[in-house]
């Protein structure tokens, strides 16, 4: 491991962040990057991109990061070192964990770095909590070196705001650090950003509404990379693959907007150009993304999908009725019969689709669940979800919610529930809104009862009849069971005792699942021209 070896300022020297008066003359600064996670599992399905992508924005001078995903295995802290910096990457499921890692590395005298989701919202409290002594907000990939600088000279600031960087300045990913044999997926980035407004999603208020959009060059460039390592499934890790609708285009051109209209056709082009790029790549090359239900009206985009071999998109449905959508603010998805044939239309053009549905919705009613899971597999989905509803921070749901309690909220183990990620695991509730007919109880062992029906062995088997080869699925089988052990058996949803059992199952599964998904490596391949 390369080391940077710098002369220490006298603001450095004296540690005074540290209360630790000793001088030294030299020290060898490492860079930790890590992943929490309270539940490792050995094996991992996708690579989390952002160690890499800020492994990338490192300068080359403090040497090659030490990358900790706790997924696959817990930190050590007797790798970190008295002036070494760490930077912990927290969303909100993690936080607790994180703080958990910030603390214990300042206490060894290493200089906490928090950046990520969650950092971006709360950053008060990774200072308070987390013993951080500077938080990133916003994109990293170019303030992290000014942030390492600045624990290098001694002086780290409190706040570096990365704000909303343009596509043009995104960091690429430092594949070339990846352990190979412990992630089924490779994950790599298109496009930041939303257009849509979901009551229950943050992405939109933290990357922004406009879509800021990679080109074809730099987003082959890291595939082909990965492909030469021997990955051949890459999760296209984007918030909306698909930025601009029919609808957004017919709109522009009614109300006679020109420039709207030229920006989105642009944006559009530069879709179908990295599709037909991604074409070119080898046959056995399969992704992965996530879109709006509406690219289903867009027959054109779903076959150059298909062509790209873009094989599986997670659609948000979130509700199957009329009722439940207005909930979310999500009236552009469709319920009912229309529902299933619009799902239907994905599979028809090649792409499988694994559906997202929240449960515990003020209109849900007993008969909701039975609906969903219905509606499911008559849609053909190949893959699907079944989360209860949690007010995310940043999100519309969660302002509602936090307003709802109060300035006096409720407190578990002296908490506030309004803060409620902080709350150990096993003293959390199961639901967070109190539901008109339903009690939290129900909610929970009523979508419990969702995934077991969804994922039971009879049901994956015949999803899997696409399959032509029993190696593949096989494969299907595998990876079936461990996405329902790792979300459904890890979530809120479920009791302590259904956690650490998953935990166990997933162990096995894990690695020879991983071998099923590996590739041969092409170490001679070439990027795709335009």
């Amino acid at each position: 491991m390369r080391r940077n070896c710098v002369p220490l300022s006298s603001a450095y020297v004296t540690r005074e962040l540290f209360g630790v008066n000793t001088r030294y003359e030299e020290h060898c600064v490492n860079v930790h990057l890590v992943n929490p996670s309270s539940v490792s599992f050995g094996t991992a399905v996708i690579t989390p991109r952002w160690q890499y992508v800020i492994a990338a924005a490192t300068p080359r001078s403090f040497g090659d990061p030490m990358l900790v995903d706790e997924t696959l295995s817990q930190m050590d802290p007797d790798r970190i070192q008295q002036g070494d910096a760490i930077g912990i990457g927290i969303h909100t499921a993690n936080a607790l964990r994180g703080y958990e890692i910030g603390k214990m590395a300042r206490k060894r005298g290493a200089y906490v770095i928090f950046g990520g989701i969650h950092a971006t919202l709360y950053p008060e409290e990774a200072l308070e909590l987390g013993g951080a002594h500077s938080v990133v907000k916003g994109d990293g990939d170019i303030v992290w070196a000014k942030a390492l600088g600045d624990c290098q000279n001694g002086m780290p600031q409190t706040i570096y705001a990365g704000g909303q960087i343009e596509a043009r300045d995104f960091a690429p990913a430092r594949w070339d650090l990846v352990p190979r044999n412990r992630y089924m997926w490779a994950s790599v980035q298109t496009i930041r950003g939303c257009p849509k407004h979901c009551s229950f999603c943050s992405v939109w208020r933290t990357d922004g509404q406009q879509p800021r959009q990679r080109t074809s060059d730099a987003v082959l460039n890291e595939i082909v990379q990965l492909r030469r390592l021997g990955f051949r499934f890459i999760a296209l890790a984007d918030d909306n693959f698909y930025p601009v609708t029919l609808t957004d285009l017919n709109l522009a051109s009614q109300q006679k907007n020109t420039a709207r209209l030229n920006e989105l056709t642009a944006i559009r082009a530069e879709r179908f150009e990295l599709m037909s790029r991604l074409a070119q790549l080898p046959d056995d090359t399969i992704f992965f993304t996530q879109i709006t239900m509406e690219a289903a009206e867009d027959p054109d985009f779903l076959d150059a999908m298909r062509a790209a071999r873009i094989k599986g998109a997670l659609v948000g449905v979130e509700s199957v009725t009329p009722a439940g959508l207005k909930d979310v603010y999500k009236d552009f998805n469709l319920a009912g019969e229309d529902l299933i044939e619009r799902l239907r239309t994905f599979r028809r053009h090649g792409v499988h689709v694994l559906g997202s549905f929240i449960f515990g919705l003020p209109s849900d009613r007993p008969e909701t669940f039975d609906a969903t899971a219905a509606a499911a597999i008559s849609a053909d989905l190949t893959f699907a979800q079944f989360v209860t509803l949690s007010p995310y921070p940043g999100t519309v749901d969660f302002n509602r919610w936090e307003k709802g309690l109060g300035a006096n909220p409720p407190t578990i183990a002296e908490i506030p529930l309004t803060r409620r990620w902080l709350i150990p695991q096993a003293l959390r509730p199961k639901l967070y809104w109190d539901h008109p007919v339903m009690s939290a109880e129900e909610i929970r062992s009523r979508t419990q009862a969702v995934w077991d029906s969804f994922y039971s062995f009879g049901r994956i088997w015949k999803r899997s009849l696409f399959i032509k080869s029993s190696r593949g699925r096989l494969a299907f089988l595998l990876i079936s069971k461990i996405y329902r052990q790792m979300y459904a058996d890890t979530g809120i949803a479920t009791d302590s005792a259904r956690v650490t059992r998953s935990g166990r199952w997933v162990r096995l599964l894990a690695k020879p699942c991983r071998h099923l998904f590996a590739g041969t490596p092409m170490p001679e391949l070439q990027v795709p021209a335009e």
